[in-house]
């Protein structure tokens, strides 16, 4: 099999990456018309793992394998595979929630669509990412189409293995699961310097420091801006020296977490406002336009309404990076002060940790690192991430 083929990204996954192989040749002999064996190919799929750990992407090169025009092989060199891997492949398709939820709205229409006959004879392949976010409403939508399947239709759904009970039982009993694992540093090191040229040093701090998410360590490695917000991070421990400061550093967090969503989408929300007002008639002369405009108000206010939901989404995506980065710290106080035998994730902080495992016992290092698990959380369950923030930093400063 070719280096370069539609799994090679997937750093760390040998046992995963093996049964989607199997069944997607499966997938391509029933195709062909030939009989495979009962379970060797099934048309809903969930893919779960920890952050970073690839879901998204074993589900888009699963996605590439089934359309593969070499036997399944997912080659990574034919059309099939090039234009899923693009996103342009007119069977399959991609569902990303920009907002906070995906709606029922969205998957009826989705269902009914995926239930059409695949124009390219193969398969039609739905790839919902975040399918933890369905509604209860939009889950029942997808169960129907997974419990009555067209018989070329494929499902892939991914979601956290830190919460799989957000997908409801009845679907996941009837999804065959795929778990990935966290990669483990050296590999994901490797990648980087093999793949991206990122020398051997900065790679292996990288992706220590991100514990095995490849695209965040390579992220890290690659842009000065994400290193300046990570050291900020950093920094938040020696900072909290009383009340007034907990808040201060609480409000610096979360307007960081802002800036930095705001930064991402600037650009395209602009241009996705500009394209609508002028498919809306926006700056026309002619007779009726001032009305047609006056008539879209709608439309720019969904819009609106879209981009706003995506900046909240991505703001606390920002926020989670930066708690990660933070539980990270304290879970190093807490594995040096007991003396574990293993590695620390940020070794470029080792000396912080040392002298904080020195000055607190291993009860107060716990506390702290649940502090932080606490506030990811509360703000994954809608608590508003000021309140959260806020109240973590108390009890980090109190230990």
């Amino acid at each position: 099999m070719s280096q370069h083929d539609v799994f090679s990204e997937l750093v760390g996954q040998d046992e995963p990456v093996e049964t989607l192989r199997r069944a997607a040749q499966a997938a391509a002999r029933v195709v062909a018309g030939e009989q495979v064996a009962a379970g060797a190919m099934t048309h809903a799929w969930i893919f779960t793992g920890p952050p970073g750990s690839g879901r998204s992407e074993a589900a888009r090169a699963f996605a590439a394998a089934l359309e593969c025009e070499r036997g399944g092989t997912g080659c990574g060199e034919c059309h099939g595979c090039h234009t899923v891997l693009g996103g342009t492949h007119a069977d399959v398709r991609f569902v990303v929630p920009e907002g906070l939820s995906i709606s029922v709205k969205d998957m009826r229409a989705l269902v009914l669509r995926a239930a059409t006959a695949p124009s390219g004879g193969r398969w039609q392949v739905v790839v919902i990412e975040d399918a933890d976010r369905l509604t209860e409403a939009a889950g029942n939508a997808l169960l129907k189409a997974i419990e009555e399947p067209p018989p070329r239709t494929v499902f892939l759904l991914c979601t956290p293995s830190t919460h799989p009970e957000d997908i409801s039982v009845t679907i996941r009993s009837r999804c065959r699961l795929v778990p990935l694992r966290q990669a483990p540093a050296g590999a994901v090191a490797a990648a980087l310097t093999g793949r991206f040229g990122v020398p051997a040093e900065t790679a292996a701090w990288a992706a220590s420091a991100t514990q095995g998410d490849i695209a965040r360590a390579r992220l890290l490695a690659g842009d000065p801006d994400a290193r300046a917000r990570r050291e900020a991070v950093m920094a938040v421990p020696k900072r909290l020296t009383g009340v007034g400061a907990c808040f201060d550093v609480a409000a610096s967090l979360v307007d960081a977490a802002k800036a930095e969503a705001a930064a991402a989408f600037v650009e395209s929300d602009g241009a996705e406002r500009a394209a609508l007002e002028q498919a809306l008639g926006a700056g026309g002369t002619g007779k009726g336009a001032a009305g047609a405009m006056r008539g879209a108000a709608g439309q720019i206010k969904e819009l609106e309404k879209r981009q706003k939901s995506r900046a909240t989404r991505a703001q606390r995506d920002a926020l989670d990076r930066a708690l990660v980065d933070l539980a990270g710290f304290y879970r190093d106080v807490l594995v040096t002060a007991m003396r574990a035998p293993v590695a620390v994730v940020h070794g470029d902080a080792a000396v912080q940790s040392e002298a904080a495992a020195r000055k607190w016992t291993p009860e107060s290092a716990l506390r702290r690192l649940e502090s932080v698990l606490a506030c990811r959380d509360a703000i994954e369950k809608n608590v508003k991430p000021e309140i959260a923030v806020e109240a973590m930093m108390l009890s980090l400063w109190k230990g």
